[in-house]
């Protein structure tokens, strides 16, 4: 059985390494656009609301899988052509911007406006405010949310085998279908368990630094 997964662990690593790289790049990508569209959600201009509040409730009313295939399979007909992996990083980014702008925009509602009263008072601008007094609290706040989408954004990953990416899944799936066998799912579920596994404790402790600036 060692024998075994070692023989077919080159080949799952190759796909852990493409589903760690579409995970990175969700959030390297997702997070600050969530910020953006979460600012724009709280705007006074009506018509900008009005356009991110429809993004937002089609990306979370409408299932992943759905908006991969669309992406790949769909838009060409109308001429905008992507390769497999970019398809995959902007249905990924697409979809994970409106998970974390409502979390945003529930961080920065829970903020009292009297510390933005203060900021004035203090003379401070806009963006002095932002950086310095609104986004560090936020942080505090939408941490432990933000670690829930981490954490679904790993197993997420599996599905852009929808699109014939060499994930970590299908990997697995075809070095299961080649030996007739079910160990290869094993090895796969393992990796999916290290992985998330090591999300979860880097995220507890981002928290626990961040429970010692209150």
């Amino acid at each position: 059985m060692l024998h075994y997964f070692a023989e077919i662990l080159p080949s799952l690593l190759s796909g852990a390494w493409m589903t760690i790289r579409i995970f990175l790049w969700t959030l390297i990508l997702s997070i600050p656009l969530g910020v953006l569209v979460s600012l724009g959600l709280l705007s006074k201009f009506s018509p900008l609301r009005w356009i991110l509040k429809f993004y937002v409730w089609l990306m979370r009313g409408t299932p992943l899988l759905l908006q991969l295939i669309f992406v790949f399979y769909g838009l060409p007909i109308i001429g905008v052509i992507f390769q497999r992996y970019d398809a995959a990083i902007f249905a990924f980014v697409l979809n994970y911007t409106a998970y974390f702008t409502e979390i945003f925009r529930g961080g920065f509602q829970a903020i009292p406006n009297g510390q933005f009263e203060s900021a004035r008072v203090l003379r401070l601008t806009n963006w002095q405010t932002l950086r310095k007094i609104v986004i560090p609290q936020v942080v505090k706040i939408v941490v432990p949310s933000i670690g829930n989408e981490v954490v679904n954004l790993v197993k997420d990953s599996s599905l852009v085998y929808v699109i014939g990416l060499g994930d970590l899944l299908r990997a697995g799936n075809i070095a299961s279908a080649r030996d007739v066998t079910l160990l290869p799912l094993v090895a796969v579920a393992v990796i999916y368990l290290i992985l998330t596994g090591i999300c979860t404790y880097a995220l507890r402790q981002v928290e626990q630094r961040l429970s010692k600036w209150e």
